[in-house]
């Protein structure tokens, strides 16, 4: 794999495709069930597309709207050049907390000597909120955006 494991979770919204598959042995998935959830979440088609930002053979981040529902994902990847992707959160509906469940590249991640680095965070975001997430060498980031229930209310608001 010559990426960060998140830039594989990305993978699923950046590339589309409405046959979605896990292609290696169940062994290694039980070692990230935290970061296996995302593949288990992840849309197989969409309703809206957002390009967000792009740069050929550079960067790219997408947000895409789950078919049927009000749920986002997104998916911000990088070539061999670490960088921070900002992404303001305006496509979403003005008025309405959502829960962003954010899988992203972790401390001293890089694509060739430690792909396996990666943290998630859990914050109520808003159309107003912009996330700012780093993106290792040959990283990325893949993020699960959802309408916040009552249950959600004691979560950190992303600032």
């Amino acid at each position: 794999m010559h990426s960060t494991l998140t830039k594989q979770l990305a993978l699923y919204v950046t590339m589309y495709s409405p046959l979605q598959m896990a292609a290696d042995i169940p062994d290694n998935y039980e070692k990230h069930m935290d970061a296996f959830q995302f593949i288990k979440d992840v849309a197989v088609d969409w309703d809206d597309t957002k390009i967000i930002a792009a740069e050929p053979g550079e960067y790219i981040t997408i947000a895409r709207k789950e078919k049927g529902a009000a749920n986002w994902y997104i998916g911000a990847i990088t070539n061999e050049n670490s960088r921070n992707a900002i992404i303001p959160l305006d496509f979403l509906d003005k008025g309405k907390k959502y829960v962003a469940i954010i899988y992203a590249d972790g401390d001293g991640a890089d694509w060739k000597n430690n792909p396996e680095s990666y943290k998630i965070t859990k914050y109520l975001v808003d159309a107003s909120s912009k996330l700012t997430v780093k993106l290792a060498n040959g990283g990325g980031a893949a993020v699960s955006i959802k309408p916040a229930r009552n249950e959600d209310r004691g979560l950190e608001i992303y600032k």
